[in-house]
């Protein structure tokens, strides 16, 4: 996608994303008034989808090679701005823990001003095992939600198809979710 392009879809990628007005009606799989964490909607309709090629780079230029990954990975795109994404992220902070070994969990800011946003977010909320992978130019997003939903999660396996994927928040780190990717890798 050129930088045209992308900014030229940039304002519709803001409105479809995760932020609405306030007197709008809930996005589907957000947060009913009160609840801990929005239920976003389990889907494997694109399943066999490949991890893509893409590398990506952390605040302090290290590079990460998505398609290069040895295992299954567990990939967020999330935002700062985001409500369900900032609920998600200490909820994929302990799954990352209890699936230690068995699937890297990666989040991928899709904030378009990059470290500037992600850096003092990762800094108050002090994760242990996530690190702060950026994406600026929404490079994910544009791929995989061209709506630009966000959360989006999506599991791949250890060839690098896709498994499943969660449009909207989840409770990542819910016995369930657990048990739903380890049962999801198992039947690979």
């Amino acid at each position: 996608m050129s930088r045209l392009s992308l900014i030229l879809a940039l304002p519709l990628l803001i409105l479809a994303g995760c932020d609405r007005a306030a007197d709008a009606p809930a996005q589907p799989g957000e947060a009913a008034e009160g609840s801990k964490t929005p239920a976003g909607v389990v889907e494997r309709k694109f399943a066999g989808t490949p991890l893509p090629a893409l590398q990506l780079r952390d605040p302090a230029g290290k590079v990460l090679d998505l398609g290069a990954q040895d295992g299954p990975v567990l990939v967020n795109l999330w935002a700062t701005w985001c409500g369900p994404c900032v609920i998600e992220m200490p909820q994929l902070d302990r799954l990352a823990g209890e699936l230690e070994g068995e699937v890297r969990v990666i989040t991928i800011s899709q904030d378009l001003t990059g470290a500037d946003a992600v850096t003092p977010f990762f800094a108050e909320k002090g994760f242990a095992r996530l690190e702060p992978w950026l994406d600026p130019d929404t490079q994910m997003s544009a791929q995989f939600s061209p709506e630009g939903v966000l959360p989006l999660t999506i599991l791949f396996d250890a060839t690098g198809k896709e498994v499943l994927r969660v449009a909207g928040g989840y409770e990542w780190d819910s016995p369930e979710a657990i048990a739903m990717i380890r049962e999801s890798l198992a039947s690979k």
